[in-house]
């Protein structure tokens, strides 16, 4: 079996994975998971939830590159991406993923500022007198 690729998206956060054979060792453009989300304590258990449900846990070395958006972001378009990945090496996994809502891009994004506001919908403060 070669590599399987992925594509998984969140905000604005792009990550591309690669699932190889292995041993369960997860790589972030080029480190360690452990060392690249030191200090975003959930990021793990974000990125092994898709190979815990299809009980796949430590079958596959994933090699990953992200980018944009900030640490909790890219946690969860590594997720979005290991889970399609998963559906390209076997469909039958598709019904247990979508269940757990891992197949589906979150659509949320930031909603632009307009003008005249403070932000996208906060407006200026009144004052009475």
């Amino acid at each position: 079996m070669e590599r399987i690729y992925a594509t998984g998206k969140r905000k604005t956060s792009v990550a591309r994975v690669w699932l190889v054979p292995g041993n369960g060792d997860v790589r972030v453009n080029d480190k360690p998971y452990r060392e690249y989300f030191s200090d975003h304590l959930v990021a793990e258990d974000l990125i092994f939830a898709p190979f815990k449900i299809t009980n796949l846990l430590g079958k596959f070395d994933v090699f990953c590159t992200v980018e944009g958006g900030g640490k909790s972001a890219q946690a969860e378009a590594i997720r979005h991406g290991i889970s399609r990945a998963l559906v390209n090496y076997q469909e039958e996994l598709k019904g247990l993923l979508k269940k757990a809502g891992f197949i589906t891009r979150d659509p949320r994004e930031k909603e632009r500022k307009k003008y005249g506001l403070r932000g996208a919908r906060r407006g200026q403060q009144y004052s009475k007198r």
